[in-house]
């Protein structure tokens, strides 16, 4: 359900919004400040891709490209910049960000536009521990002294709780993850969570998240949601001594998933396999598989250096630092 009507330029409509766009211009301003500082370069790629992303889950917008020569090709409406942005270390940036517009088929909530902008952020030649690091630095630019959701408060100049999903699991849900490992059935009787016909792990796992965990993650300061099972990672490396997980960390304030993160996988053949497997499972589900990004793949076959990276919910930053309680309040203008 859309949250207001048409005509959101009118001036009665656009001034209820004014003190949540004005917000949104300093926080963005103060951010940029923060990334020239540490040496950042602020990059703009094509939002016209020959793939969407790596999502199983997702739903894309599709178009065509017609050339002067008479010929058309498929392209996708990017949901993330991240092969873009990968194709450019790969080429030799160090440290790079980009505030972009990305796009999302079949969303629509307080959380959710079809068109928002994500924040991303890449660098070369360090750990996801930075990453992780730059996340407590970017909340404390915000320059507010809470943010806030549903009630619920976050100091954002807090050290952030480091949190493994294992924990997290136990804490919240009382399961042993990796106890259950692979066996759907196993993890819906531990977790007391029903199975529904055709379930996989990966599916109960899912709603244990929503139901028991995430609602939870966040409270007083920002949590950081690290190690997830490796099958839920496709694009982030396996953790030195535990191949079970990935390098890959959520960061979540008062219940809101803010931004995922990654050390990122630089093996083109793994890579490859994973992006197939998942198109696999996309098509089986859903009877859609995006393209394989030949250039992507191209690019870690050059050299991807080492390196981690994060996609940022900005919208949802603002929404939290502002006090909007829908994400249409922190856009100038929804999409209609």
């Amino acid at each position: 359900m859309r949250w207001w009507g048409m005509n959101e330029w009118r001036p009665d409509r656009l001034e209820r919004r004014l003190p949540h766009l004005q917000a949104r211009a300093r926080v963005q301003a103060a951010m940029r400040q923060w990334f020239a500082a540490e040496g950042f370069v602020e990059v703009e790629t094509p939002i016209l891709q020959a793939a969407p992303g790596a999502e199983v889950h997702l739903a894309g917008f599709a178009t065509e490209w017609e050339l002067p020569n008479g010929e058309s090709r498929e392209r996708w409406l990017h949901s993330s910049p991240e092969f873009a942005m990968k194709k450019l270390l790969a080429g030799g940036m160090p440290k790079i960000f980009q505030f972009a517009h990305v796009f999302r088929n079949a969303e629509g909530s307080a959380l959710h536009h079809p068109e928002f902008t994500m924040l991303e952020w890449y660098r070369a030649g360090t750990g996801y521990e930075t990453i992780m690091a730059d996340c407590r630095a970017l909340l404390a630019s915000t320059g507010v002294d809470e943010l806030r959701w549903g009630g619920h408060a976050c100091d954002p100049r807090a050290e952030p709780e480091r949190l493994t999903v294992a924990e997290a699991f136990v804490r919240h849900a009382g399961v042993d993850l990796f106890a259950t490992l692979g066996n759907a059935e196993a993890l819906s009787g531990a977790s007391g969570i029903a199975m529904h016909a055709g379930d996989s792990w990966e599916d109960v796992f899912f709603r244990i998240m929503f139901e028991k965990v995430e609602s939870r993650l966040g409270m007083g300061r920002a949590t950081i949601l690290c190690e997830y099972p490796i099958s839920m990672a496709a694009l982030a490396r396996a953790k030195p001594g535990d191949p079970r997980v990935a390098e890959r960390f959520e960061l979540y304030v008062c219940g809101v998933e803010l931004a995922n993160a990654f050390g990122e996988l630089t093996d083109p053949s793994i890579q490859r396999e994973r992006l197939v497997a998942d198109m696999d499972l996309k098509e089986e589900l859903y009877g859609v598989r995006w393209p394989v990004d030949e250039d992507f793949l191209a690019a870690l076959d050059h050299g991807l250096p080492d390196c981690s990276g994060i996609a940022l919910g900005f919208d949802r930053l603002v929404m939290l630092a502002s006090g909007a309680s829908h994400i249409e309040e922190v856009l100038w203008l929804p999409v209609r």
